[in-house]
């Protein structure tokens, strides 16, 4: 997408990068880590080309790293450093985001990551594995293994064993290593299938193996004897995990997203967690010391399970998470823009703020009214994925403020955003087709009525406090022949808008229902209105973007140059100049901020990324796109790497505008700095003068190093010598109170005393600031009191002195 501005650079000049929302975990397996100074865990967890780290307690975000080159495949993490595998590359940060080691070597692309003291272990895919040093970034190590014989899919550091890894192969061996003296130590010879997980038990010489056949074997390595043995019929495990707190339980992950806990006491299976992840558990770590599970997924979800039930189950206690198929439609919810309203593929409808995490909602999947059968799931009960919906803030604390349509339905849903529910009303016309389905929904400004369209040419109107159904728009109760595409209201709730496949766009009275226009040959595929400009955007089957002004019912602005599918359209509240925001076909919608500071765009199968309005903080040059321009693929904000952003920054650089020296000979060429600035060049010369130093700095009295004392039983501090400078203030001050005595009049006496002892206070003030050299004040204080007490002027006191 492009606003004008850098079209070399296939860039925005009006849209920039700001971070992305509703993206927290994939399939890569978390990272768990303890801060000593904080006496805090955090889990870090990979996001595409960076990874993000939580705190546990919160599940709040601290930490966003650098993006790297390629996609994160394996995270690992020790007391100082995060460890991160892209491809052939190793990297490891500090402060859970800058780079400060990378680690060359291999060939192939890294999938284990094991930290041990001052080494780091890797192997990948083409069976090398490389020890290598921490600080330094050296080869420590290398092994070499031939994959059809012993590939490396696991590796873990047996507790108490110095120097020692234990390695896992698809085929089922185990190897047990010395890595300082390069040996093989033993060969376990495995149980006919391919290992899967290798963890340490909280008993020494005790290893948790899994396998790919879903058989869970603790083995005693020092013995060579398996102690126990369990089978999970969910396939593959894909992540074992101990408590430390008491409790023998063991908790084993499974591809379809269940939680099995065993009692290694009883041996025998405890409880089950059904559907704890939509997708593979990627990894399940209970923290040390706590009766806290925390697990990943797949499904962009991170969770925090508690182990406080009867029986020895779990239960959720925090989560993160978003969409786990692709969002299709996000709307603004409120007049403040902080809050986006987004459906996904995979049926719920959640709530992301654009301020902090803290705030996001998640309302959940919708359900049928029905009651639940026997035999029947609440899997089953799910309602299709959302494929439109509506909302209004204006009397949401009264009753439901969204309605949705659902894939496939005829029956609209409500929505509760405050509650975070559904809501207890299915708005569905009195008569109609069975085979009918609701297509387009609209809520009024007021938030008391909905309107909802639908495949059979209905429009109905719905009182959402009662659910009632309170009529139709058109004649025989049918206001398009067609299916309707798309309805809309005013924000004064006097006019209603709708379009339909039959080719018309037709203009209806709100309260009578009564239609007033309608304008033909407009093959709508969607429509939009800006209910603050009285704009309506339709967007047709040919890939054109038409504006028409509602109230003169006219068009006021065509866009072309689309190649594909327009999906969804949201604009700003005023209509922009000649610049054009183009939106591709792999795009899914965009989503304009209400005060326009912010671009919204679900781009991935997850997310959904910020964009920061660059005008707002500069002046921004845009300009009239060409009639070939072809859309650029956005990368997400944040997960690029730093020498793209170099090149766009120097692209965009090269682009702007650089205004010449003197434009021409004839011309006067004023300056752009303020008065303040080049008016003070004329008096140059006086502000030098004044500026100039009286007197050259000087350097203060050393102190002494040890503070003299007078002799005696109690210590007492010697008083510092007086200067000469003060000995000769004392004198002239014995002098001056000498010639006082001699006068008569007492009232003379008191007034020259005063007079001196302010002259002297004042001097030493003066001198202690270096306002004037001592002879001058010296001399000043004799004339002032020759002056005073004699009465001579002046200029016969200077010539006395």
């Amino acid at each position: 997408m492009s606003a004008g501005g850098s079209l070399a650079g296939g860039g925005s000049s009006l849209f920039s990068g700001f971070r992305v929302l509703g993206l927290y975990s994939n399939h890569v397996p978390h990272a768990l880590r303890y801060h000593k100074k904080h006496r805090e865990f955090y889990v870090v967890t990979a996001v595409g080309k960076c990874f993000h780290t939580y705190n546990v307690n919160r599940l709040g975000i601290v930490a966003v790293s650098n993006s790297l080159p390629d996609d994160i495949s394996c995270v690992a993490a020790d007391r100082m450093l995060v460890f991160a595998a892209a491809g052939q590359l190793i990297s490891a940060f500090a402060r859970n985001k800058e780079v400060v080691m990378c680690y060359h070597g291999h060939s192939q692309e890294v999938r284990v990551l094991l930290p041990l003291g001052d080494q780091l272990i890797s192997a990948d895919s083409g069976g090398d594995v490389i020890v290598w040093d921490v600080q330094g970034g050296d080869v420590y190590l290398r092994l070499q293994f031939d994959p059809a014989t012993f590939d490396v899919t696991a590796m873990m550091h047996p507790s108490t064993y110095l120097n020692k890894v234990l390695l896992g192969s698809s085929q089922g061996a185990l190897q047990l290593w010395n890595i300082k003296t390069s040996k093989l130590l033993f060969t376990f010879p495995g149980w006919s299938a391919g290992v899967t997980v290798l963890q340490q038990t909280p008993a020494v010489d005790t290893v948790g193996i899994g396998t790919a056949t879903g058989r869970i074997i603790i083995h005693n390595i020092r013995l060579d004897e398996t102690l126990m043995s369990f089978t999970q019929d969910w396939g593959p495990i894909s992540s074992l995990a101990f408590r430390t707190d008491g409790p023998p339980i063991m908790a084993s992950g499974s591809p379809q997203g269940h939680i099995a806990f065993w009692d290694l006491d009883r041996r025998q299976l405890v409880t089950q967690q059904r559907h704890a992840h939509s997708t593979a558990v990627a990894t399940a770590t209970f923290l040390h010391g706590e009766p806290l599970l925390v697990t990943n997924g797949a499904d962009n979800a991170i969770k925090v399970w508690i182990f406080d039930q009867e029986g020895g189950g779990a239960r959720l206690l925090r989560s993160r998470q978003g969409h786990s198929a692709p969002p299709t439609t996000i709307h603004h919810h409120g007049n403040d823009g902080k809050n986006i309203l987004s459906a996904g593929q995979d049926g719920t409808l959640q709530s992301f703020s654009t301020v902090h995490e803290r705030f996001n909602k998640n309302l959940g999947h919708g359900q049928f009214k029905q009651k639940k059968k026997k035999g029947l799931s609440y899997e089953e009960l799910r309602l299709p994925a959302i494929t439109s919906f509506s909302s209004a803030a204006a009397r949401q604390s009264d009753w439901d403020g969204i309605v949705a349509c659902h894939r496939g339905r005829l029956a609209a849903t409500t929505w509760n955003y405050q509650r975070c529910t559904m809501g207890a009303h299915h708005l569905q016309p009195p008569v109609t087709r069975r085979d009918s389905i609701a297509t387009a929904v609209a809520i009024t400004s007021c938030g008391n009525f909905a309107v909802i369209g639908s495949s059979c040419g209905r429009v109905d109107v719905y009182n959402l406090q009662s659910g009632l159904h309170r009529g139709c728009y058109g004649d025989n109760n049918k206001a398009h022949s067609g299916a309707v595409r798309g309805v809309a209201t005013d924000t004064l709730n006097q006019l209603s808008l709708t379009t339909g496949s039959d080719w018309l766009l037709k203009f209806w009275r709100f309260k009578t229902r009564k239609e007033e226009e309608q304008d033909r040959h407009l093959t709508t595929v969607l429509f939009c209105l800006f209910s603050v400009s009285g704009m309506l955007a339709l967007a047709l089957d040919d890939f054109t973007l038409l504006v028409v002004d509602i109230e003169t019912r006219r068009v006021v602005r065509k866009f072309t140059g689309h190649h594909g599918n327009i999906n969804d359209m949201v604009g700003p509240g005023k209509l922009p100049g000649d610049d054009s925001c183009r939106q591709s076909g792999h795009y899914i919608t965009e989503l304009f901020d209400l005060s326009a500071d912010f671009l919204q765009q679900p781009i991935t199968v997850h997310l959904s990324s910020l964009r920061t309005n660059k005008s707002l903080c500069g002046p921004v040059g845009l300009r009239p796109l060409p009639a070939d321009y072809q859309p650029a693929v956005e990368t997400l904000p944040g997960v690029t790497a730093d020498e793209l952003e170099q090149e766009i920054a120097s692209e965009e650089a090269d682009d702007a505008f650089e205004s010449a020296d003197q434009l021409g000979a004839e011309l006067v060429t004023l300056s752009l700095m303020p008065e303040s600035r080049w008016k003070s060049l004329l008096h140059l010369d006086v502000i030098k003068r004044r500026n100039k130093p009286a007197a050259p700095p000087a350097a203060p009295a050393a102190a002494p190093f040890f503070l003299p004392t007078l002799p005696g039983l109690t210590p007492r501090f010697m008083s510092p010598t007086a200067t000469e400078q003060e000995t000769q203030v004392e004198l002239l001050f014995l002098k001056s109170c000498f010639i006082l005595l001699t006068l008569d009049d007492c009232v003379v006496v008191d007034c020259v005393v005063v007079v001196v002892v302010s002259m002297f206070v004042n001097l030493s003030c003066q001198i202690s600031q270096s306002l004037f050299s001592f002879n001058e004040a010296l001399c000043h204080i004799h004339i002032t009191v020759m002056s005073f007490v004699f009465g001579l002027n002046v200029s016969d006191c200077n010539c006395v002195s």
